[in-house]
C-alpha cells in the first residue's frame, strides 16, 4: 500500500470541507464550518492494481489576510483546487494559490474542482473561463458536494495522477 498526501485548497467558503466530507464519510451537510487551520482525513482507494491511502489535508480557505502557510504543504503529493462555481472571483485565488505551490513544492499534480455545479440560478463560470483553466492542460471537474457529481471521479483522478 502506498501513501498520499492530497492538499485540498482554494478560497474560503468554496466547498473543500464539504467536497471531503462527501468522499470520505458520503455525507453532506447545509451548515457552513470554518476550517481553523487543518483538518486531515484519511481514505484508502484503489487505483488500478495499487492500493493508495489517501491523506486528505482540508486546509482552511484563504483569505486577504489569512495565507495558507507553506508548512501545510509540505509533502504533498497531488493538489485539488477548488472553485466556487457562483464566484467568479475564485479563479483568482485559486491561481494565486497556485503559483505558490508551485514556488514552494515545484511542479506537481494538480486538478482543479469547479464546485457547487448543482445550483443552476446561481452559477456564474463562463464556459471561456472553464476552457482557460482546461487549457492549463490540468483536469477540470464540475462537482456538486450536495448531489455527489464527479466527487468520486476527481479523488480518484488525483490519486492516479500522484502514481505517475
Amino acid at each position: 500500500m502506498i501513501q498520499k498526501k492530497i492538499c485540498i485548497l482554494g478560497a474560503a467558503g468554496v466547498g473543500k470541507t464539504s467536497l471531503t466530507a462527501r468522499f470520505v464519510y458520503s455525507k453532506f451537510s447545509e451548515k457552513y464550518l470554518s476550517t481553523m487551520g487543518v483538518k486531515i482525513d484519511k481514505k484508502l482507494v484503489q487505483v488500478d492494481d495499487t492500493k493508495v491511502n489517501l491523506m486528505i489535508w482540508d486546509i482552511h480557505g484563504e483569505e486577504k489576510y489569512k495565507k495558507i502557510p507553506t508548512s501545510y504543504l509540505r509533502g504533498a503529493s497531488g493538489i485539488m483546487m477548488v472553485i466556487d462555481g457562483t464566484r467568479p472571483n475564485t479563479i483568482a485565488v485559486a491561481e494565486d494559490i497556485l503559483d505558490r505551490v508551485d514556488e514552494t513544492l515545484g511542479e506537481i499534480p494538480h486538478i482543479y474542482l469547479l464546485n457547487k455545479s448543482d445550483l443552476d440560478d446561481a452559477w456564474s463560470i463562463s464556459e471561456s473561463n472553464i476552457q482557460k483553466l482546461k487549457d492549463t492542460s490540468s483536469p477540470v471537474y464540475l462537482t456538486s458536494a450536495k448531489t455527489g457529481d464527479n466527487v468520486e471521479a476527481a479523488f480518484l483522478s488525483i490519486a492516479k495522477a500522484t502514481l505517475i
